[in-house]
């Protein structure tokens, strides 16, 4: 079976990215080239200097903070980030998912929502990749980028999970898991 251009650009795009991901792994010491780009949208300057904090000490080169999807976009499409930190609730009522959705039209991004709204939403894997409830410790932020990491390399994240870490499952298997059966 013969690919389409658009498949097999595609598909370079992945081999691309889960090369990065996999040298990232490997490395003990980051280059420059290995370092994956982190995009932060999150209202609360405090904590999103909190998280650029958290994320610079351990390696990742964080692209930009924003506030608002319009922002995020925005950076996002500068900078194509491997990586996406998302709050559910931004400023000017944006929601993270559409960043998520306007941003993954550019290429594979690793999605994961911070949010203190996790609860009362339901994500699937069709908005990102995992979710992790506020409050959070640096520890279990930096497992769960790691865990995400592992899905868009994998499809897999593998336990433990931090505490409120959830991945991001298809709808019917949110339901069935929600029934138990």
């Amino acid at each position: 079976m013969a690919l389409t251009a658009t498949t097999a650009d595609t598909f370079d795009a992945l081999n691309r990215l889960a090369e990065r991901y996999a040298k990232l792994a490997a490395e003990s010491g980051q280059t420059e080239q290995g370092v994956l780009k982190v995009l932060i949208a999150e209202d609360d300057l405090m904590m999103a200097d909190m998280i650029e904090e958290i994320l610079t000490t351990h390696g990742y080169e964080v692209c930009g903070i924003a506030r608002t999807v319009a922002e995020a976009i925005g950076l996002g499409s500068i900078h194509q980030p491997d990586l996406a930190v998302l709050d559910l609730r931004l400023a000017g009522s944006g929601l993270g998912t559409e960043v998520a959705a306007q941003l993954g039209k550019l290429g594979r991004l690793g999605v994961l929502y911070a949010t203190g709204n996790a609860s009362d939403i339901r994500l699937t894997m069709a908005d990102g990749d995992a979710c992790l409830a506020k409050p959070y410790r640096p520890s279990e932020l930096l497992r769960s980028l790691q865990l995400v990491i592992d899905i868009v390399v994998s499809g897999e994240a593998t336990p433990p999970f931090p505490k409120g870490f959830h991945v991001l499952r298809t709808p019917a298997a949110s339901v069935l898991e929600s029934h138990h059966i």
